[in-house]
């Protein structure tokens, strides 16, 4: 089965908030997801997933960059505070990058430092039910100068950290892009993957606008015992009404 989310960031963007959850439910999708929480109404957020009976399924949870030994406890904090408002809001899933590469130290400095931080807050994150997922971003379209771009790589930090409540968001976008062959990726590497996003591959439009087989990538998710969330974070490059719905068949049929 194939829970979907919709990024509500990329999906609806043209409508003001409240109508932009109005239109989840409208559609029929049974959850929403977001960027970052600093700049929006959790109250009335959670007010309106209430209202329409539909679950928040993930947010952006860090701030300071995972790589940078001297922003280590603002990043810690960052997290923290994050677990605080996902607690509030009945999020079950944090969302992480990275951050930069940093120019002045080694990779593996950096690697260090990611799971240092990953692994002080995996406690706080065990007792509040929460899981954070660390993503891995493209460097060749979108994300010139980010650490992490391989899930190769993130699943080596996810080994490291050694947390059921921290795990990897597998961008099929982004892994695309970066290193192809992603059903057996997935089929893999699945125990390791707390969230996914959607995106078809070139330009970041809807599936069946690019390269991707999404049918046969939903049936390979839920082939697995994968029961996260799907989410749908593209911009439409035709009707958004229409795109969501075939997302939704796909999930339906696969």
């Amino acid at each position: 089965m194939i829970n979907i989310s919709l990024c509500i960031e990329m999906i609806f963007s043209e409508l003001p908030w409240d109508e932009r959850i109005a239109r989840v439910k409208e559609l029929q999708a049974p959850a929403f997801e977001f960027w970052g929480w600093k700049n929006k109404d959790l109250q009335q957020t959670k007010a309106l997933a209430e209202q329409h009976d539909l679950a928040v399924a993930a947010m952006v949870g860090g701030g300071a960059p995972l790589t940078d030994p001297q922003a280590k406890e603002q990043a810690v904090a960052d997290i923290l505070e994050s677990i605080e408002r996902a607690k509030a809001l009945q999020v079950p899933t944090l969302i992480a990058t990275s951050g930069p590469e940093q120019q002045d130290l080694e990779r593996s400095v950096q690697q260090a430092n990611i799971i240092a931080v990953l692994k002080q807050v995996a406690k706080p994150l065990e007792d509040a039910g929460i899981t954070l997922v660390l993503e891995p971003l493209n460097t060749a379209v979108n994300h010139q100068g980010i650490y992490l771009a391989s899930s190769y790589e993130g699943y080596e930090i996810l080994r490291a950290v050694s947390s059921p409540r921290v795990k990897l968001l597998f961008d099929i976008y982004h892994q695309q892009i970066t290193e192809g062959n992603i059903i057996a990726n997935i089929r893999e590497h699945v125990e390791w993957i707390g969230h996914f996003h959607i995106a078809d591959v070139p330009g970041r439009h809807e599936p069946g606008t690019g390269e991707l087989h999404y049918q046969n990538i939903f049936q390979a998710i839920a082939a697995t015992d994968y029961a996260g969330y799907v989410g749908c974070e593209f911009r439409p490059r035709g009707s958004t009404e229409e795109a969501v719905r075939e997302v939704l068949r796909l999930a339906a049929n696969a």
